[in-house]
């Protein structure tokens, strides 16, 4: 009869079958983790070579820049946006008007909805990508080779505004 040990091996050895977690948060705060699991490693095949960023790099866009009323500065920061969703698919917004009280308030919002219980959690899996609110930890879990380090929080606000109904001031 054999019995299970832990292994000293690397994660990338582990069988590559799903693991069932329903957060990145719950497998991180794991009191016994002791390695990652496979599905949640990228390989070289996978994901190809790693390159690292420059601190400081990321694309900075300046909102007030895009409704000026100076026809070069428009064209310019408009370059800049195509630029940085072209070469990385993201970037950081400034001046864009929005209170640091808002900014602060959806933050805590969010906080706290990541800090509720995993059932409470469930609540708001969402069973396609349309669904107007949808939390997981992966976007196709059937599909994907290797899951994301994150846990997400997907709402639709516009035209019609959702919200979880927890935590209380995430509404």
């Amino acid at each position: 009869m054999a019995t299970e040990a832990a292994s000293p091996l690397p994660s990338n050895t582990f069988p590559s079958q799903p693991t069932k977690i329903t957060s990145i948060k719950t497998l991180a705060e794991s009191p016994g983790l002791t390695s990652i699991p496979a599905t949640h490693t990228f390989t070289p095949d996978l994901h190809g070579q790693v390159t690292s960023v420059p601190e400081g790099s990321i694309p900075v866009i300046d909102y007030s820049l895009l409704i000026s009323a100076t026809p070069g500065q428009r064209s310019e920061i408009v370059h800049e946006l195509g630029r940085a969703c072209q070469d990385w698919g993201f970037f950081m917004v400034i001046n864009h008007g929005v209170p640091q009280k808002l900014l602060s308030s959806i933050l805590d919002g969010c906080r706290g909805f990541f800090d509720l219980e995993e059932e409470e959690k469930q609540e708001f899996k969402g069973n396609h990508v349309l669904d107007p609110i949808r939390s997981g930890t992966s976007f196709n879990v059937s599909v994907e080779k290797a899951f994301y380090w994150r846990d997400f929080l997907k709402v639709f606000v516009h035209p019609v505004f959702y919200s979880p109904t927890k935590p209380a001031g995430l509404r």
